[in-house]
């Protein structure tokens, strides 16, 4: 039944009751992260996903494509999975997967796949319970489970366990690389970004914080004093307590920004920012796209490991003084 057809429903209600059933199926408990236990297809074939980054990504790299997905649109109202052209090559425009809206997603067009199992993130403003009218839904948390925690939920929901040994073992020898390549321990690293004229300090950045925790780096105490999990928004004055032998700055190429605009918002932060750090007076300030340090992604892990060992191992840098 197509989308425009619900959309003429007089209501919510009226457009779940009637939403086609789903073909009986064998079906098996899950705990989600909202504390429901949930019966759940054992082999779920028509997977709604309503977050593109923590969710359609990580299915994508897990061999696994949703017929729907939650994604962003551009300012000419094209709809996009954020990141996936770079991190999978999977989109909706070269791939069935369908566009069931951003934030809230559009509970029709999702009603209008018939899914047999959904799944969203707390982040996702669709009403739960209209969803779980749909079909049966998992509430996966990635703030709680971390980036790459979510691999774990959704190989376990989708039995792509194998895939993911795949995936790790591939980034257990990506990492044991850099610690060949590079004396981790004695090289300071850090994250930094430029927002509304405060720096941005997270305690692991994404990925790019995965991969430089996981090979050994250290980084600033005031970094340290962050709660796992978390970032805090500072003042200009907190930039020296940021600094570190190399500093890495993110742009968003999703929305067509270039390493110039990285530099501008941290201007924003402190005129002149750049004789207040170490790492860019030596020109051992590193910045990278955001697509690829941020995404729950073992493609972008891998894409991090090399960017490390390119621009770390092999080379005389001046270290800065404690």
């Amino acid at each position: 039944m197509p989308v425009t057809h619900f959309r003429a429903l007089a209501s919510v209600p009226l457009l779940l009751a009637l939403a086609f059933p789903v073909a009986a199926q064998d079906t098996r408990p899950f705990t989600d992260d909202a504390g429901r236990t949930v019966e759940i297809p054992v082999e779920p074939l028509r997977i709604v996903s309503l977050q593109d980054l923590a969710i359609t990504v990580p299915l994508l790299e897990l061999g696994v494509t949703p017929v729907g997905s939650h994604g962003r649109t551009t300012a000419e109202g094209e709809p996009f999975i954020r990141s996936s052209d770079v991190l999978t090559g999977v989109d909706f425009d070269n791939s069935e997967i369908r566009f069931v809206g951003n934030l809230p997603a559009d509970v029709e067009a999702v009603a209008a796949l018939e899914p047999d199992l959904i799944l969203t993130t707390p982040w996702q403003t669709a009403p739960l319970e209209q969803l779980d009218a749909i079909a049966p839904t998992i509430v996966l948390d990635d703030s709680e489970r971390g980036d790459l925690g979510m691999h774990d939920a959704l190989a376990e929901i989708t039995g792509t366990q194998d895939r993911l040994a795949v995936l790790k073992a591939r980034y257990e020898g990506q990492i044991a690389q850099i610690q060949r390549l590079v004396d981790t321990a004695n090289v300071s690293v850090n994250v930094i970004q430029g927002v509304n004229g405060e720096v941005l300090s997270w305690h692991t950045y994404g990925a790019l914080g995965k991969v430089l925790r996981d090979a050994g780096f250290a980084f600033p105490d005031r970094v340290e004093a962050i709660a796992e999990g978390q970032f805090e928004r500072m003042s200009a004055e907190a930039l020296p307590e940021l600094d570190a032998d190399f500093v890495f700055v993110t742009y968003r190429t999703d929305t067509l920004e270039t390493p110039t605009d990285a530099v501008k918002y941290l201007e924003e932060v402190m005129p002149g920012f750049c004789d207040f750090l170490h790492a860019c007076r030596e020109n051992q300030m590193i910045i990278v796209p955001r697509e690829e340090a941020s995404a729950s992604s073992y493609y972008g892990l891998g894409v991090l490991s090399y960017m490390v060992i390119s621009h770390i191992s092999g080379r005389d840098f001046v270290a800065r003084a404690d």
